[in-house]
């Protein structure tokens, strides 16, 4: 008995997961504290931090299959280990900057008079001048702070997607077991770090936070980086890749994948190269101009290659539940404060999404026993779908403060031809500054929503916002268990030379969609447009199941509707692409 759980502790897959952990809690904290640091950075603007949330998305979508491609050409320990220290590195590069900012901020705000502090646009189309407040130290931040996100999307494609397949081996429900168990670490992490690293801001300050999330990122990295190599003993087939790593077989793949050549004979070819080789060729094509092309070549052929895929119309799916403000993220909790939710009443909430999302790994991994791997998709999507009809509902209950009669691009317009200035954070306490940036965001208010007088009683409110919520919270379990359904079938369909940059552009997918639910925010951001922004939402991950629904359609046809078949244990690991699902 204490053999076998010493074994287990030992393990490959127990080491995977303390590694995602530790990853996953570092990774929570930055993404928490960097608003926020950003926040109290530019004088209680919320400029900097909706910056950075585009720059992020928009390296992303631009950099993704660049990212996958260079996961796909490279020996799995080298990834891992250099989009490890990269991030880790980056993080703590970052929080040492701002440590000297917050420690000399009113020496940087004088120094050069001014010159590194304003830089002035002229809009000639608005005739006026608009000058933003932007500093070096402020670029530098957000670009460091990027390098370190584009490469946790590195760590993430090639642990989570690559890793843990070679770990499962060809047995289907290990893999998905892993992939619960990874979700739910997920889920945890991102209620409990942001709760750590917010208590040690609160009752210290913003730079103890930022020596404290430099100190731990230098110590995980370390554990982390042992943790991979002992993973990477234990498991020999990890050492095991496709001819895709050599860079001159992956281009002379792409020539050939111009011509009329079946995707299906793609693993062939590689093989045949290996035997007959083609290197003189591919020595003297290399040149400055080919040099400069790649980077687009790649960006168009993994694109090309993620529709080719059979599990195309499931990644889709997927992207479009990204398209949504009916999610535990600034726009919702704002809105849940202008309706007059305390932060107490909102941290109840998220603790009780991450409940949900925990039941939602739980229902995904007994579905796919009952039902298959396909019909698990199907049935959370519905779920998800019935339970945000109560986010319907709530926009037309009393207490919504939805009006269609009030222009939704009224508070933009005001903001660009009427030279209305920005609203900015009044309140300077620290445990505020969550509490009252979107409010702020929203209606330019400066005061709590719950103390406002003009506001409807409290009964009559809360009606609206608890369904809401109640939509919200109860949508998690359909949510996470559709997402490791299309994360499974990625996995298991992708064959193993193009896993990387298949998952590096579904998560471009991921990112443009939710970059387009950040504009249409911004173009519609007060509250009584908010009522409209749910419902656009709720459209959207319609459409997503829609898609679902007829990939399951085209991969089962008429036994979608009729009783599972046996699943099989295997999974076939670098076979071509086709449709390989379990039914």
């Amino acid at each position: 008995r204490l053999g076998s759980v010493v074994a287990y502790f030992t393990s490959a897959k127990f080491l995977l997961y303390l590694g995602h952990a530790l990853s996953t809690w570092g990774d929570r904290m930055w993404h928490f504290a960097v608003s926020v640091f950003l926040v109290e950075l530019y004088g209680n603007s919320l400029l900097l931090t909706a910056v950075y949330g585009l720059v992020v998305a928009g390296s992303v979508l631009l950099l993704g299959a660049l990212i996958g491609d260079w996961v796909d050409k490279n020996s799995r320990l080298k990834v891992a280990q250099t989009s490890l220290i990269v991030q880790n590195a980056s993080v703590i590069l970052c929080g040492i900057i701002l440590m000297v900012i917050f420690l000399f901020k009113t020496q940087l705000l004088t120094l050069y008079h001014g010159w590194l502090l304003e830089v002035e646009i002229f809009l000639h189309e608005f005739s006026h001048v608009v000058t933003l407040s932007s500093t070096v130290c402020y670029i530098l931040v957000i670009t460091i702070a990027n390098i370190a996100n584009l490469a946790s999307t590195a760590t993430a494609i090639t642990i989570q997607r690559d890793w843990i397949v070679v770990v499962a081996g060809e047995d289907r429900s290990k893999l998905a077991d892993m992939n619960a168990t990874i979700r739910r670490i997920d889920q945890l992490t991102n209620i409990l770090a942001p709760m750590a690293v917010g208590q040690i801001m609160t009752f210290g300050s913003p730079m103890i936070g930022c020596g404290f999330i430099s100190g731990w990122n230098l110590m995980s990295m370390c554990v982390e980086y042992l943790l991979l190599w002992k993973v990477y003993q234990k498991t020999p087939t990890l050492a095991l890749k496709s001819a895709k790593v050599e860079e001159s077989e992956l281009k002379q793949l792409n020539v050939t994948k111009e011509s009329d050549m079946k995707p299906a004979e793609g693993v062939q070819l590689i093989v045949e190269k290996d035997v007959t080789g083609f290197e003189p060729p591919q020595e003297k094509e290399v040149g400055c101009a080919a040099r400069i092309a790649e980077p687009f070549i790649t960006f168009r052929d993994g694109w090309v290659a993620y529709y080719n895929q059979p599990v195309f119309l499931a990644g889709m799916g997927l992207a479009f539940l990204y398209m949504t403000v009916l999610g535990f993220d600034c726009i919702t909790t704002g809105y849940a404060y202008t309706q007059g939710l305390s932060g107490s009443v909102l941290s109840l909430l998220m603790g009780a999404s991450a409940v949900t999302g925990i039941m939602g790994t739980v229902a995904f991994t007994w579905l796919r026993r009952k039902c298959g791997l396909i019909r698990t998709g199907l049935i959370s999507g519905v779920t998800q779908f019935a339970c945000l009809i109560l986010c319907v509902i709530s926009v037309f209950m009393p207490g919504s403060p939805m009006d269609l009669t009030v222009s939704p691009f009224a508070d933009i317009s005001a903001r660009l031809f009427e030279n209305e200035p920005l609203p900015t954070i009044a309140s300077p306490e620290p445990e505020m500054i969550l509490a009252t940036g979107m409010p702020n965001l929203l209606n330019g208010s400066t005061t709590p929503a719950n103390s406002d007088p003009e506001m409807s009683p409290e009964p009559v409110p809360l009606i609206s916002v608890s369904l809401l919520f109640a939509g919200v919270i109860a949508a998690r379990v359909g949510l996470w268990s559709f997402d490791l359904t299309v994360t499974q079938l990625l996995q298991e369909n992708v064959v193993e030379s193009e896993r990387g940059i298949i998952n590096g552009v579904q998560n471009s997918m991921n990112y443009l969609l939710d970059l387009l639910h950040f504009i249409m925010v911004i173009l519609a951001p007060n509250p009584e447009a908010f009522g409209l922004l749910v419902l656009i939402s709720v459209s959207f991950v319609a459409m997503g199941h829609i898609m679902y629904f007829r990939f399951a359609q085209k991969t089962l046809g008429k036994q979608l509707f009729v009783c599972r078949t046996p699943d099989p244990k295997t999974a076939p690991d670098s076979s071509p692409p086709g449709n390989t699902s379990t039914v």
